[in-house]
């Protein structure tokens, strides 16, 4: 049985593309009218209008992740953006697919264009998200404020991002917690100054707060990497420079997948009026982390 799943993505301006390398993988920016097929080779077919055109991109060669291990390379899709092309030399690949792509039934997805389940009970997902925004809640251009279309293959459970809420200097929101898969830390190697993985492993959590002092609704607070060796990070809504604390009433943080697993999300509420005991108790659980970049003040 054949079967296509008919998704649609909120756009306005079609950019070049960069693909990713090793995250629930980058496949364009702003697509409206996307579908996702898979076939029995593992394949997928995604199908999307950009700047009032269609493109087909086939994908393949992977699912899952591997651990971060230095010197390495995470594992990521082949891409064929001619829709089957480039790999099999035929004209109109994608006209003759055969998709097998049967109703979703794993897990709840955050940021989902759609998702459906393969003949080898591996699931295939899109999600779509402006993971580019600027920070500190300024206005945003049209590069930072693309929807990034991504594409993910795996098995099992998802990845697993856990925040805590507490305070810095009694007044500072702050959070803090880890993310993993498989119960072991995502994190990478080496990076830019700025915060940005120059490997395949590394992963920022992209951080944003609602109806803040920046203005009314979701606005990007910032990014920021995760730790090795157990995926751990912290983060203060301090003043920075002439922006002012981010504290908001509620939170929520994005953060792409390890190799081509899907993108998660955590929301949660900010923990409102300083209390000493409920300080105390967070202090501890920092502590816990035994991560010396995180430390209770």
């Amino acid at each position: 049985m054949k079967r296509t799943m008919t998704l649609l993505v909120t756009a306005t301006v079609a950019l070049a593309l960069t693909a990713g390398a090793s995250a629930s993988q980058l496949i364009d920016r702003n697509a409206t009218q996307v579908t996702l097929q898979d076939n029995a080779k593992g394949e997928a077919m995604v199908t999307y209008t950009v700047g009032g055109k269609v493109k087909h991109v086939l994908a393949w060669g992977a699912v899952n992740a591997l651990p971060p291990a230095r010197g390495k390379k995470q594992v990521s899709f082949a891409v064929d953006y001619s829709g089957g092309f480039g790999k099999y030399h035929k004209p109109s690949y994608w006209t003759s697919f055969g998709g097998t792509c049967t109703p979703y039934s794993g897990p709840a997805l955050a940021w989902k264009v759609g998702a459906c389940k393969a003949a080898d009970q591996s699931y295939w997902a899109l999600q779509a998200w402006q993971r580019a925004l600027p920070n500190y809640g300024l206005h945003a251009t049209s590069l930072q404020s693309v929807w990034e279309l991504r594409l993910s293959h795996w098995t099992g459970a998802l990845p697993s991002l856990e925040i805590a809420t507490d305070w810095s200097y009694r007044k500072y929101d702050q959070i803090f917690g880890a993310y993993t898969y498989n119960d072991l830390g995502i994190y990478g190697f080496s990076s830019t100054s700025a915060g940005n993985p120059l490997d395949s492993f590394g992963r920022n959590i992209y951080f944003d707060t609602f109806d803040s002092a920046y203005g009314k609704g979701w606005l990007r607070e910032n990014s920021f990497l995760t730790h090795a060796t157990k995926g751990s990070f912290c983060y203060g809504l301090f003043p920075h420079s002439s922006h002012p604390a981010g504290n908001g009433t509620k939170y929520r943080a994005t953060a792409e997948g390890p190799g081509v697993a899907p993108d998660v999300m955590w929301t949660g509420d900010a923990p409102g009026a300083y209390d000493a005991a409920a300080d105390k108790d967070a202090n501890e659980t920092l502590k816990a982390m035994g991560d010396s970049k995180c430390r209770p003040n």
